[in-house]
């Protein structure tokens, strides 16, 4: 065994680093949470070769004064905090002290950077922790770093770096983070000279998620905003029309920190559940407002995880922010029988918006240059001088020097018949008797006494009565299918395939599916009685005989109390056998042996029925399925009326128990696009 002693500095530098600089995208990560936390209001981050042989991030912030540029590269050297105590109320994004030192160690850093109150700037250069250069130095108010070489003293770090284009797209996935947490910081982010992103930072989030997200997410928003006693919450979700398969578009930000947290993840999941099919995940951009003393950022070297005080209350306040905002729209989707011609014009599109970003704006003097070689052109004046050959007469045979000469001589006879004094002259004598003939004061006077008189024998109201036709329009536009006041104009057209009903309202054309419909309303019912604990016992005669296995034996023991407040009245019958001769009243015609083995099924050891009461309502609803009238079946015009009358009554009619929709729309004017009789 090898004697203890204490490392060198280096290699402690290169540990310590590998902690926070885990590829160039932490790089990045550091250097615009720095950028952030100097108050800049413009930041500018660009990369090649994915960030591995150079980054530079460009800022407006304060600055770093000179005398203070070589502390900010030691370790554990910050201005965030100043004790221990700060750390249960840290506001910025950057607070540790180990991000710069850590970047020094592994690459070669150059840095320049002038405060406000300083005439000049600081050139710094740092290379594997060692200073190299420190030189005084003409720059604008602000910071910028170069980081090259990322790697160069780690030759076993580098060899397990992704390709460039992956780590791109990592740095690419991190400003654009970056931009949503902070919407009123202008973002741009430049890789091997094409522009990616550019924010404007004028404090517009929905602009953002535009220019990341796309147009069909911009365009299925909700917004939200919700002021709690422990948290306020501002931002957008997402229809569950754009579910996607996998959480990477579940985005939240405490106090302008993007983090991940399975706490926030499972109350955004659960109140997405009732409006989404299983294994499906919503599109979220949350705000979170958080006070710093109530959570410890301090946990994950990279500051991606944070830990909370009440964790309770927190997941309660986000899930009712989201339960609400969904609770009060119509979700009925689109159809667009167009899709694959619509996603090709958007694709074209958004290529084309991509080209113009990518194209650099020229410098000032670009702009001159290219303005005055544009007037030296001679293209442009031969084609003035063919138009007035014609003008003149001339044909297209006849050479462009003789119009050019029949252009230079004929006009400047014309144009210097008269001296432009004597015109100046003429203009300065003539109009002035005409102004002065009245003076302005009788102007004035005339003006009050006359048009008073006429101007109000019209009344106001004709003229205010334009705007509120439009609201009534607006109004009408907005009516939801499924409201009590839009029932009366329903136009019930029948049933298709004996399975959907049609259904025509407001220019729409609405289908309905009669087994999701169905299976929605006896899912309600059942839960409606359950959180109204006006359930009581059903005495069951046979009783249900459940054969368990050792381990579902003990479950149902430990759980037992749990059945029994529901309503169940379940007795030992000897061996691993038990007898249910009492059932929950609400569930009489629904419970099944089935229902109380899928119960025990999907019970742990740690898990209690009172805990989670999520497994109880799948288990409902896999049921109430198949106590629901089935596709294929022929109903009449008043069951159908019946079922539509009790869809009303729902909270959330949209979407049966599995997330399946309930209903679907398509407008008139997508029926006559295919029909040809409008041409868009």
């Amino acid at each position: 065994m090898h004697n203890i002693q204490p490392l060198d500095q280096g290699t402690i530098n290169k540990i310590a680093a590998g902690e926070v600089i885990e590829r160039p995208s932490s790089v990045v990560k550091e250097l615009l949470e720095n950028a952030i936390d100097a108050k800049a209001t413009a930041v500018t981050v660009e990369i090649r070769d994915g960030g591995i042989s150079f980054i530079r991030v460009t800022d407006n912030g304060q600055g770093i004064p000179a005398d203070e540029m070589p502390l900010a590269f030691l370790r554990h050297s910050t201005s965030k905090i100043r004790s221990a105590e700060d750390l249960f109320h840290v506001s910025s994004l950057g607070f540790r002290g180990e991000a710069l030192s850590s970047i020094a160690a592994v690459s070669q850093v150059e840095v320049i950077s002038r405060t406000p109150a300083s005439l000049t700037g600081l050139r710094y250069e740092i290379e594997g922790g060692c200073e190299k250069a420190a030189e005084e130095i003409g720059a604008p108010e602000g910071t910028t770093f170069i980081v090259r070489n990322l790697f160069y003293n780690t030759p076993v770090r580098k060899k397990f770096l992704k390709t460039a284009a992956t780590e791109g797209a990592y740095i690419g996935d991190l400003v654009e983070k970056i931009a949503l947490s902070h919407p009123e910081v202008s973002v741009r982010f430049i890789q091997n000279n094409q522009n990616k992103l550019h924010t404007s930072g004028n404090h517009n989030l929905k602009d953002i998620i535009y220019a990341v997200f796309g147009r069909d997410i911009a365009l299925s928003l909700l917004a939200i905003k919700k002021e709690g006693p422990a948290l306020s919450v501002e931002g957008f979700i997402g229809k569950p029309s754009v579910a996607r398969n996998n959480r990477n578009f579940e985005n939240y930000f405490i106090n302008g920190r993007y983090i991940k947290s399975n706490l926030i993840s499972r109350a955004i999941e659960e109140a997405y559940r009732p409006f989404m099919m299983q294994h499906k995940y919503p599109f979220t951009l949350l705000h979170l407002a958080l006070d710093p003393k109530l959570l410890d950022v301090n946990v994950h070297p990279a500051k991606r995880e944070v830990r909370f005080q009440d964790e309770r209350t927190l997941y309660q306040e986000i899930y009712d922010a989201l339960s609400e905002a969904l609770a009060h729209k119509e979700l009925i989707p689109q159809v667009e029988l167009d899709e694959k011609e619509r996603r090709e014009k958007e694709k074209r599109d958004q290529q084309q918006l991509k080209q113009e970003r990518r194209a650099m704006p020229p410098e000032p003097f670009e702009k001159k240059r290219m303005s005055q070689s544009c007037l030296r052109e001679p293209q442009g004046r031969q084609s003035q001088v063919r138009e007035q050959g014609d003008l003149y007469g001339g044909s297209k045979q006849e050479p462009i020097r003789e119009l050019e000469q029949r252009f230079r001589q004929e006009p400047k006879r014309e144009f210097r018949q008269e001296p432009i004094r004597e015109l100046e002259q003429r203009f300065r004598q003539e109009p002035k008797q005409e102004f002065r003939q009245e003076p302005i004061r009788e102007l004035e006077q005339r003006f009050r006494q006359e048009p008073k008189q006429e101007f109000r024998q019209e009344p106001k109201r004709e003229f205010e009565q334009e705007p509120e036709q439009g609201l009534k329009q607006l109004d009408l536009f907005e009516e939801q299918l499924l409201a009590p006041q839009s029932r009366s104009r329903h136009k019930l057209i029948g049933q298709l395939f004996s399975t959907y009903w049609l259904v025509e309202f407001n220019n729409q054309l609405y289908i309905i599916d009669q087994h999701a419909a169905h299976e929605k309303v006896l899912y309600e019912q059942v839960m409606a009685s359950m959180a109204s604990r006006s359930q009581t016992s059903q005495m069951v005669a046979p009783p249900i005989i459940l054969s368990l296995s050792g381990r579902e034996e003990a479950l149902l023991t430990d759980h037992l109390p749990a059945f029994e407040r529901l309503g169940f009245v379940i007795e030992h019958f000897g061996g691993r056998e038990y007898a249910v001769r009492g059932v929950p009243d609400n569930l009489f015609s629904l419970a099944q042996k089935d229902l109380l083995i899928g119960m025990l099924d999907e019970l742990s050891e740690e898990s209690s029925l009172a805990a989670n009461p999520a497994m109880i309502e799948e288990k409902i609803a896999s049921i109430s399925c198949k106590a629901a009238v089935k596709g294929n079946h022929r109903m009449s015009v008043a069951e159908a009326d019946h079922l539509i009358d009790q869809l009303l009554l729902l909270e959330n009619p949209y979407t049966c128990p599995h997330g399946r929709p309930t209903i679907i729309s398509m407008s008139k004017q997508e029926m006559e696009k295919k029909f040809k009789r409008i041409v868009t």
